[in-house]
């Protein structure tokens, strides 16, 4: 994602006085907030007064309108109205709107970067939800009263795919030190985006630089595109393998026919949607509402179904998650560092 380099100026909503469970909540932020058994009815009531939500996502769009009409199955009077692009023009474009003070979005779903930027400049509505204990805390990221402001609601994880009429079962890597099989020199593609970058990150927050060095020996081959295009020459046998592989597009290749596999490696990059919440949402009921069913046990089959993972299982692997625990910038530079050395120890296509 490119750096934005925005700084907002616009007032927050007020805080409404204290309230308790018992009160129906007032403002935005005390609804965002309240935990009462009643939650649901009181956000669906508001709902059906609204009508509808809007909501800003970078999923793809047969996937956000299966999830859409769920939604709308279940509540029925509310309305979803998508607004679907790509991470970085999904965050310019609520920058340029929060600005303008052209308040449009609901509910957000979008990757990290962009969450980050809005969390920064202080666009996302901090939230509670009956589904939140379900998730472990690196999955959510957490406010000083103990709200979040997004969860990670769907996961995508990157691991090591082959052809297994190309590489034997003995030849398969399970871990990094694997990648240096003979059978893999001359074999092995990476993705040049930032999946591929991702996992040369993995390898060196594991092993280190001078591993991901050698690494150069096995002449492998640098693709400019996303791990996912990558799956099609791995089905094909243009490359036997690659380590840059999503399972979830590789689980559907082989769902398909392709004679595809995949396995994990030490640490597994994963890639994730968060659940979010404008913080001047027009439709603020609907948003809630939202959010809750997308974290809700119904929600998380409905990605399961599209092949995402859920941040609430345990698939065997080691997550990571490269965004967590620092600022944007400092994200940023480390991507673009893995990235130079991705360039450093392969050959381009």
């Amino acid at each position: 994602m490119k750096r934005i380099a925005l700084t907002l100026f616009f007032c927050s909503i007020a805080t409404a006085p204290g309230w308790s469970q018992n009160q129906k909540p007032s403002s935005p932020s005390d609804l965002a907030a309240y935990t009462g058994a009643d939650r649901e009815r009181v956000l669906f009531e508001g709902a059906k007064r609204e009508g509808k939500l809007v909501w800003y996502t970078t999923l793809a769009s047969d996937q956000n309108k299966q999830i859409a009409a769920a939604f709308e199955k279940k509540y029925p009077g509310v309305g979803v109205e998508t607004f679907r692009t790509g991470s970085s023009a999904l965050a310019q474009r609520l920058l340029t709107e929060a600005k303008a003070r052209r308040h449009i979005a609901d509910a957000i779903e979008t990757t990290p970067p962009g969450l980050m930027t809005f969390r920064d400049n202080q666009l996302l509505l901090p939230y509670a939800s009956p589904h939140l204990a379900l998730f472990p805390d690196d999955a959510k990221e957490k406010t000083p009263k103990n709200l979040v402001y997004w969860t990670n609601a769907r996961e995508s994880y990157v691991g090591f795919a082959y052809n297994k009429r190309y590489l034997n079962a003995a030849d398969v890597p399970k871990s990094f030190d694997g990648l240096m099989r003979p059978a893999l020199k001359d074999n092995t593609g990476i993705a040049g985006e930032d999946t591929g970058a991702r996992i040369i990150g993995a390898m060196v927050k594991v092993k280190g630089e001078p591993f991901v060095k050698k690494l150069k020996e096995q002449n492998m081959r640098m693709h400019m595109m996303a791990g996912s295009a990558l799956t099609q020459l791995v089905a094909a046998g243009e490359i036997f393998a690659s380590p840059s592989q999503f399972y979830s597009a590789t689980n559907v290749a082989a769902k398909r026919g392709a004679p595809l596999a995949w396995v994990p490696l030490d640490l597994v990059p994963t890639s994730s949607g968060g659940a979010a919440v404008y913080l001047n949402a027009p439709r603020p009921h609907s948003a809630l509402l939202f959010a809750d069913f997308l974290l809700s046990p119904e929600g998380q089959k409905l990605y399961e179904d599209l092949y995402f993972g859920s941040a609430q299982k345990d698939y065997g692997f080691k997550r990571w998650y490269p965004e967590k625990g620092g600022t944007l910038t400092q994200y940023e530079e480390a991507l673009d560092s893995w990235h130079r050395l991705m360039k450093e120890i392969t050959r381009k296509q």
